[in-house]
């Protein structure tokens, strides 16, 4: 190439440059919408056997308080760490909200409403009300559903971090408690008050 044929081409590109650019002559064909998939689960919520149909990705918690409108649940932080969301599944407690509704086909689900209602305390609600186990309430829900769990848990032997390591069955001490329920955050800080509530319940239960 010679130094002619080199400024031919460079004024080329520079007038390719200068020319307007179109937007749709670029542009991709417009891609169609696809609908969520969706499938239908069955499961019994605080004895009712309940029946829906239900975007894939929607979470235990969703379903339970936008499609079944079980508001006592709560979401506090939709990732696990804070516990407001805590619900028994056929008896053992977990965080709804990290688990998928359609996982739940045929399971039985406790939530707060199925503990206890206002005209009808659960022993364990009754504690936190006598001990003042809450402030704001946001957390309570949960704190409660952990706080029965917690004692079948013990009551069946299932051990902690704290108690594996033991021979003996484990026992309600106050580290083992404060092991098993380390999972509900109290914003409020009335973690010894909840203490107090579960304990009480304990003794009456032994």
């Amino acid at each position: 190439m010679n130094r002619r044929d080199l400024m031919v081409g460079g004024a080329v590109s520079v007038a390719g440059m200068a020319l307007p650019f179109s937007p749709g002559a670029f542009a991709a064909e417009p891609v169609a919408a696809v609908p969520p998939a969706t499938t239908k689960v069955s499961f019994a919520v605080n004895g009712s056997v309940r029946e829906l149909e239900v975007d894939t990705r929607t979470t235990l918690l969703d379903v339970l308080r936008e499609h079944l409108k079980l508001t006592g649940t709560k979401k506090g932080c939709d990732h696990g760490q804070c516990g407001a969301c805590t619900v028994h599944v056929d008896g053992r407690r977990i965080n709804s909200c990290l688990t998928l509704a359609v996982m739940h086909e045929g399971d039985a689900i406790t939530t707060i409403e199925g503990i206890g209602s206002p005209d009808h305390l659960a022993p364990m609600q009754t504690a936190f009300v006598k001990h003042d186990g809450f402030q704001c309430g946001y957390c309570t829900p949960g704190q409660i559903c952990s706080a029965v769990a917690v004692l079948d848990e013990i009551k069946a032997g299932i051990p902690s971090h704290v108690s594996a390591s033991l021979t003996e069955p484990p026992q309600l001490t106050r580290d083992e408690l404060r092991e098993r329920m380390s999972g509900n955050i109290c914003r409020c800080g009335a973690y010894s008050n909840i203490a107090e509530a579960i304990l009480e319940v304990a003794e009456n239960k032994a």
